[in-house]
């Protein structure tokens, strides 16, 4: 069997958010799958899985997105099936915070606030600072299932009240991809 695929999971997939983590996958020499992203997610776990593979280069940011829905929804089942493929290896999972209610959200490893700031804390969709767990509707199945990768709480990609916008750079989204390739030693990751 190759070797797996490295690949970031980003818990957001609308327009706003792709833009992001284009322009923030471009700084740090990531891969963004365009096949990924949709809100929901429109395309299976397995086709997500072939075209992340045929990528080259830097590890591939995939995107899944539940559309809003506090159930578990296509962004989730395409998440728990990365989670167990052997095909690819989750680096990590940048969780993101929605207003959802009917969620019970996850504790991140650490999180990125909108000014592009790193803590032990939870955040919001906005970015900012919250007790208790991450809330978003596409992160209810990290809880319990990653004990080996780090997941780090983001913020509304490219929004954040204007913070993470495209014109501001997208700080929050790539320190938050920044933040998994740190937890695997740097970028010089192998694909």
């Amino acid at each position: 069997m190759a070797n797996p695929t490295d690949v970031i999971v980003v818990t957001d997939g609308d327009a706003t958010a792709w833009r992001a983590v284009e322009a923030a996958s471009s700084e740090l020499g990531l891969v963004p799958l365009a096949v990924s992203r949709g809100n929901p997610t429109r395309v299976d776990a397995d086709r997500i899985i072939a075209e992340a593979q045929a990528q080259t280069g830097g590890p591939v940011v995939v995107m899944v997105d539940d559309q809003g829905d506090a159930g578990t929804g296509p962004g989730e089942r395409i998440l728990t099936h990365l989670l167990k493929d052997r095909r690819v290896r989750v680096l990590g999972i940048v969780a993101v915070a929605a207003h959802t209610s009917g969620v019970r959200g996850v504790m991140p490893d650490l999180s990125v606030d909108q000014h592009a700031r790193g803590g032990g804390a939870a955040v919001d969709k906005d970015g900012e600072v919250v007790e208790g767990p991450l809330l978003g509707d596409t992160v209810d199945v990290l809880r319990g299932a990653t004990e080996d990768i780090v997941v780090v709480g983001l913020g509304d990609p490219g929004k954040m009240e204007g913070q993470d916008a495209l014109s501001a750079g997208v700080p929050a989204t790539r320190a938050a991809l920044a933040a998994v390739l740190r937890h695997h030693g740097g970028t010089s990751l192998s694909h």
